[in-house]
């Protein structure tokens, strides 16, 4: 019988490779012995002892590699995968911070917006307040008669604000001696009446005087009372110091 070739090998582990060579060697010594030559009209005489086959040779060293290899591709993939985890996460974290600065943004913004509206709201009802606190001293206000113990009174509160002095006495005095207190009384005879600018009103004014001393917040009328008054009064308090020092034509 041929010897085992095998026995030396028998714990180690063989792969499919190994396997399919050693096959194919123990076929080729199988051959041989079934067709060895015989000469020609010799008996036919079979060879009872086989050739021993030659021992296989091989390495484990390419399954270290391969092993080798596919644990370097495997902890690459999951370093690969932990970087990719990293970034989406680190994106996310990026995306969190940015969708945090922009609310608070629009929250500051809704904010500043409200505190702008609040305040032009408070303006506005102060406002309103006082249009309303002057509307309600408006109605307090002094109604003067329509008179001429009216007319002189309503003047003098009128020459007060603007500080030209004059007195109920001195404005009567001159009213009397200059109309009679007719406030549409006219001087059709005078020079100024020749000049064509003739005298009108309570204290007889002459239109450019009427223009020149009108006194803001009287009628332009110049045969209005109280307008016709405060003018006559501004002009004799530049020109005389006082409607009270006047005593005769002015």
């Amino acid at each position: 019988m041929p010897k085992n070739i095998f026995s030396r090998v028998q714990s180690r582990s063989l792969t499919r490779h190994h396997k399919i060579a050693m096959a194919g060697v123990a076929t080729l010594g199988a051959a041989a012995i079934g067709f060895s030559a015989v000469p020609s009209g010799a008996s036919t005489k079979t060879t009872t002892e086989a050739a021993q086959p030659a021992a296989v040779a091989y390495s484990t060293q390419q399954i270290k590699d391969v092993k080798a290899s596919v644990t370097d591709q495997m902890a690459g993939a999951s370093l690969k995968a932990e970087q990719i985890a990293a970034k989406k996460k680190a994106d996310a974290a990026a995306a969190a911070k940015k969708k945090a600065a922009a609310e608070a943004a629009a929250k500051k913004k809704a904010a500043a917006e409200a505190a702008k509206k609040k305040a032009e709201a408070a303006r506005q009802a102060k406002e309103a307040a006082s249009r309303a606190a002057k509307r309600a001293e408006a109605k307090k206000a002094v109604s003067y008669p329509n008179n001429l113990d009216g007319w002189i009174r309503e003047s003098l509160a009128i020459l007060k604000k603007n500080d030209i002095p004059a007195s109920y006495d001195g404005i009567h005095r001159n009213i009397m001696r200059e109309s009679s207190g007719n406030p549409k009384a006219i001087n059709n005879w005078d020079i100024n009446a020749i000049n064509g600018i003739p005298s009108k009103g309570l204290l007889q004014v002459i239109p450019p005087t009427f223009k020149t001393w009108h006194v803001p917040g009287t009628s332009w009328d110049i045969y209005d009372p109280v307008a016709n008054i405060t003018a006559a009064c501004n002009y004799a308090a530049d020109k005389y110091g006082s409607m009270d020092n006047v005593d005769s034509a002015y």
